[in-house]
């Protein structure tokens, strides 16, 4: 072992230590995340495999108690699991094409309605200034068409990679619907033999975490989305299950995702009914938020999958700066899973040591 030299503060030498190490952790983790992003054609559908076999595992081992073969089993789930999704797509595909040309002529009125104030009203605006803004607008739309080209081979291209990433999705669930634990056990094997045990029992750990907060954010995502739903139906505003599939979805992102999400009914009922109905459907999504952020949250999450608001707020944050949407949808799950192995590495290590446990640990 080196010894210090005497010229060295004690505290010097102890951050000098610590600095390598932390930036060595720091570059390590920075090569997973540019490993992540570069084969994210790969490791995105991967993350919604795992998160859809979180969901509904439990169908699975359920149908298998009751004498259905495994194989058999994941194949009704994985089967319902799509079904259920191509079905909501077609019910809003639908709903669109019936009440989208009502919304256009919606548009069409707000806009002359804003004309007529621009004229008329306290900004004095002349015909010819509209007419200049708007030609300029053309103009600038116009002389976007020579990379027309450009924008739809990268539209075809991305249409590829979600057909891709669809398929990939599709097989990773079955399989690890079907047979995870093998997959897990292998996954554990490759680990030194020493630090086995302590893995596969931090695994099942952030398994359970996981399980537990994506069950419960759908009961979470389906309350937002019925309520939000509900108001529209109640207020006229169109598109009212295009916009409860979105919140639905947008309530798997917490605390932010349903509020942006209900932003848009809110947009959509300035547009189609005016400023009044806007405020009252403004009212509705906020009292749903309240709902679901001082009664189901902590209801449902639990002390094991409990996460602090400024912790899922820095890592939704993060997974935007790293991998946009699809990183804040998956942040959370990360944090959750992330909270479970920690406190139980912890209390195995108190355990060990036979130590008591904390008083208000979170």
């Amino acid at each position: 072992m080196s010894k210090r030299p005497s010229y060295i503060p004690a505290g010097i030498d102890v951050a000098a230590a610590w600095s390598w190490r932390l930036l060595l952790i720091a570059g390590a983790g920075g090569l997973v995340i540019w490993l992540l992003r570069y084969f994210s054609e790969v490791t995105v559908p991967i993350a919604v495999a795992v998160l859809l076999t979180a969901l509904s595992a439990g169908a699975v081992n359920w149908l298998h108690r009751h004498r259905i073969p495994r194989l058999i089993a994941t194949f009704i789930v994985v089967i319902a699991i799509f079904a259920v999704l191509f079905g909501l797509l077609t019910l809003v595909g639908q709903q669109l094409a019936t009440q989208i040309d009502d919304l256009k002529a919606s548009v069409v009125e707000g806009i002359s309605q804003v004309q007529d104030w621009a004229r008329t009203g306290p900004l004095g605006i002349s015909d010819a200034q509209l007419q200049v803004w708007i030609d300029d607008a053309k103009a600038t739309i116009s002389s976007s068409d020579t990379s027309l080209l450009t924008r739809v081979t990268e539209v075809g291209l991305r249409i590829g990679h979600v057909v891709a990433g669809f398929f990939i999705a599709l097989f990773a669930t079955f399989f690890f619907l079907y047979e995870g634990d093998r997959i897990w056990s292998w996954i554990v094997v490759l680990f030194p033999h020493a630090s086995r045990e302590r893995i596969n029992s931090s695994g099942h750990t952030a398994w359970h975490s996981l399980t537990a907060f994506v069950r419960a954010t759908v009961v979470v995502a389906l309350t937002d989305a019925l309520g939000v739903m509900i108001a529209a139906w109640i207020l006229g505003v169109p598109l009212t299950l295009a916009i409860g599939v979105l919140v639905f979805l947008g309530a798997f992102i917490p605390i932010v995702g349903a509020l942006i999400a209900g932003s848009v009914a809110v947009l959509v009922a300035l547009v189609a009914q005016g400023p009044w109905v806007a405020l009252f459907m403004l009212i509705a999504v906020i009292v749903v938020q309240q709902f679901e952020s001082h009664v189901l949250q902590p209801f449902l999450m639990g002390k094991f999958v409990a996460l602090h608001p400024l912790a899922i707020i820095i890592a939704i944050a993060a997974g935007v700066i790293v991998a946009g949407i699809v990183g804040a949808l998956i942040a959370v799950p990360l944090a959750a899973c992330f909270n479970g192995v920690v406190r139980h590495l912890a209390a195995e290590a108190r355990e060990f040591q036979g130590e008591p446990e904390p008083l208000g640990h979170a």
